[in-house]
């Protein structure tokens, strides 16, 4: 009889625990395709890449920040590495776009802002490279790569209130490991699907017979759309979406891979990291400026700025042939990045007293058991 009682007792209090409202989509059981995430499940996977954010939330109406994302330590401009942008909707402001489309090839570490901050974050990034003692005399031409999104709903973002000194920070806080999401950094003040959005991150790996490559992705979400999870459209279930929410925003994607890839094939790559944001349901609206900045970091791959006594490169790149499951790795981990950016992020008011709030996940979650997603 005791045993009864307490067993009664532990069935009632478990089911009447409040349910699980924070953690990213796999504390939930939501997992994405079928390929085997990294330790952290995040871009930092990927040896050597680092990430770091300053976040500025001050007064009623300052709610903006930068997140930095470092190919590996050191000066980057002297060893550059191959990379890619692909421009899915340009409506955006990515500089040094450019170059890197002509050359093949990054310089700099990325940095993501808000809108009106890119002149600020590119100006701190040529700052960052020429402070290395090697490019203190010969360096004349620096191409910083900054994306972002407009934060402009809950951050007074024509008072420009980030420094260079903000963005240096950001770069000097970048650590590898776990990375901090949703509602810092540059997702501060973004919204996605109606919600508050941010930063978010996820990797995957491929088994060592098929090569045993990491990649890893980080976003800025601030877009629209219908959020759709595990192909269940949440966003209408949640009597979210509406006509009128085009979602005029965007969403910055940033690759990285130790995959032996050279500009061609990382462009590819690139262009299958939108299918995992059109998988969650965004629908690249007018006002969407949607971009993948995407690179490797095969050592084997790497640039000199300076090659005195040799007129060739020599790389081994990765075949055409191969390509498949990386580009299923970047579908998969595009839209998990984007999901955790969601599940992450926290309610945040902010200019005018304009309120973002954060995704119902009791809700969510519940209409993902209805559909048999979730047990």
């Amino acid at each position: 009889m005791k045993f009864l009682i307490i067993t009664n007792l532990i069935f009632f209090l478990c089911s009447h625990l409040p349910a699980q409202t924070d953690g990213r989509i796999r504390d939930f059981g939501i997992k994405i395709g079928l390929l085997e995430t990294g330790k952290y499940n995040s871009i930092t996977d990927v040896e050597g890449v680092k990430v770091g954010h300053f976040t500025l939330i001050w007064d009623d109406n300052i709610r903006t920040g930068a997140t930095a994302i470092l190919p590996y330590d050191g000066n980057i401009y002297m060893n550059k590495l191959p990379a890619a942008i692909y421009k899915a909707n340009g409506f955006g402001k990515l500089i040094g776009y450019t170059q890197v489309e002509e050359l093949g090839e990054i310089e700099t570490p990325v940095i993501l802002t808000n809108t009106l901050s890119v002149p600020t974050a590119a100006d701190a990034l040529i700052d960052y490279t020429l402070s290395f003692d090697e490019n203190k005399k010969s360096v004349k031409s620096v191409n910083p790569v900054v994306g972002e999104t407009n934060d402009g709903f809950l951050n007074d973002i024509r008072g420009r209130y980030l420094t260079k000194e903000n963005i240096l920070e950001a770069i000097k806080n970048a650590f590898s490991g776990t990375v901090e999401e949703g509602s810092v950094g540059a997702g501060t003040g973004t919204t996605c699907f109606g919600f508050k959005g941010g930063i978010g991150t996820s990797s995957r790996i491929l088994s060592k017979e098929k090569g045993g490559y990491t990649i890893g992705v980080l976003v800025q979400t601030n877009f629209g759309g219908s959020l759709t999870i595990s192909g269940i459209p949440v966003g209408e279930e949640l009597k979210n979406y509406k006509e009128t929410n085009t979602g005029d925003g965007s969403c910055m994607i940033v690759v990285a891979t130790d995959a032996p890839l050279t500009a061609r094939n990382l462009k590819r790559l690139a262009m299958r990291a939108i299918f995992g944001l059109a998988r969650t349901g965004g629908n690249g609206s007018n006002g969407s400026g949607d971009y993948v900045i995407a690179f490797s970091t095969a050592k084997d791959l790497r640039i000199p700025h300076n090659s005195p006594g040799s007129n060739f490169l020599t790389e081994q790149e990765l075949r055409n042939d191969r390509m498949t499951l990386l580009f299923e790795a970047i579908a998969d981990a595009t839209e998990e990045a984007i999901l955790n950016s969601l599940f992450k992020a926290t309610m945040l008011t902010g200019k005018d007293g304009f309120t973002a709030e954060k995704l119902p996940i009791e809700k969510v979650i519940k209409i993902l058991k209805s559909h048999k997603v979730l047990k």
